[in-house]
């Protein structure tokens, strides 16, 4: 059942969106930090050109992974992008790895899919978190203090331990329950002082930025929106011109 009281929450917004076409597919995502795409042109059932785009990036590193996803997706089967490419992740921007994934996944499509993720700030350590799918609600988990109350099948865990539960899942549900947990574990820099999330030397190596030899000369930048209280969505045109943030010191 859809959460009507989240849409009015302040909270984390993510969106995703996939559109197929002939010969192509396209991803694109955009959140509190970031808003990237990735095209797939395929033939035949294998990728024969990746086109990332980063439109607003939190590192100024970020730009140097363009080069390592055409690397690591150029050549593959779509079917086994989705799985067979997830080793290769932390040396990619995960972004980005996730748009080539989702777009793989759904090449073949006929229709446009929409995710939204919505997930409030914390009240007392609880907070609610919401994967819509076309705007239907298809999955719905509530958390306290780090851990899963909801679903029962996952209590008791944190987010960084549902491997198992999401392998218990049929393929749209792992999809889907690998979207949401993502989301939901980037949200928590919105309860995060920008100073203490804005040096990459002390990051633990799972993406491209921070791979020790790259995390030395990333510097924090770019604009962080709040598209929750009911005004701007997630790609969505915007109303007013963005105020750029200059680099953090």
């Amino acid at each position: 059942m859809r959460d009507p009281a989240l849409d009015d929450r302040p909270g984390y917004r993510r969106r995703f969106r996939v559109a197929p076409g002939e010969g192509w597919v396209r991803s694109e995502l955009e959140d509190d930090y970031h808003h990237m795409r990735v095209t797939l042109r395929h033939a035949g059932g294998v990728i024969t050109a990746v086109e990332p785009e980063m439109v607003r990036a939190p590192w100024t590193t970020c730009p140097g992974a363009i080069a390592r996803l055409e690397q690591t997706f150029t050549g593959a089967a779509l079917s086994e992008a989705p799985l067979g490419r997830n080793a290769e992740k932390a040396t990619n921007c995960t972004h980005l790895h996730d748009l080539a994934t989702l777009a793989a996944t759904h090449a073949l499509d006929r229709a446009p899919l929409t995710y939204d993720i919505l997930t409030e700030d914390p009240i007392d350590g609880r907070r609610r978190i919401e994967l819509r799918r076309n705007g239907e609600p298809v999955m719905h988990w509530v958390e306290q203090d780090g851990r899963l109350v909801e679903p029962a099948a996952a209590a008791g865990l944190t987010l960084l331990q549902l491997k198992p539960y999401i392998e218990s899942l049929d393929a749209e549900g792992q999809e889907q329950a690998r979207i949401l947990r993502w989301g939901a574990v980037v949200a928590h820099g919105r309860a995060i002082p920008l100073e203490n999330q804005s040096d990459a030397t002390r990051m633990p190596p799972t993406c491209f930025t921070f791979q020790p030899e790259t995390k030395l000369k990333a510097r924090r930048v770019g604009e962080i929106r709040d598209f929750s209280g009911g005004g701007e969505q997630p790609l969505e045109p915007r109303r007013s011109a963005p105020k750029e943030a200059s680099p953090a010191s």
